[in-house]
């Protein structure tokens, strides 16, 4: 199995910027895939965000220019640094680990940004 621990979610207002956190209990060269999706009650999750082992991401539209995705793999770390964020961007932040088969999640975290 695969754990992945997320931090740094939290509350920033609007234009503001915050640095999700995931760290898996794995080396992440052997994750395929590692990604963001975020989620609020009633509606669908949504991939925000994914990177490769080899490096090549993929964004979602509504956060391009805005997010980068990045990884640390000294630390077996995957970050979401959110810049000028949006209300539109409030959701829970789930990270996802792909490897083979399988698919991990973290337990979420929730990132508010106020209208």
């Amino acid at each position: 199995q695969v754990q992945l621990v997320e931090s740094g979610g939290g509350l920033v207002q609007a234009g503001g910027s915050l640095r999700l956190s995931c760290r898996a209990s794995v080396s992440i060269f052997s994750i395929n895939v590692m990604g963001w999706y975020r989620q609020n009650p009633g509606k669908q999750r949504e991939l925000v965000a994914a990177i490769t082992s080899g490096g090549s991401t993929n964004y979602a539209d509504s956060v391009k220019g805005r997010f980068t995705i990045s990884r640390d793999n000294a630390k077996n770390t995957v970050y979401l640094q959110m810049n000028s964020l949006k209300p539109e961007d409030t959701g829970v932040y789930y990270c996802n680990a792909a490897r083979m088969i399988s698919n991990y999640w973290g337990q979420g975290t929730q990132v508010t940004v106020p209208s």
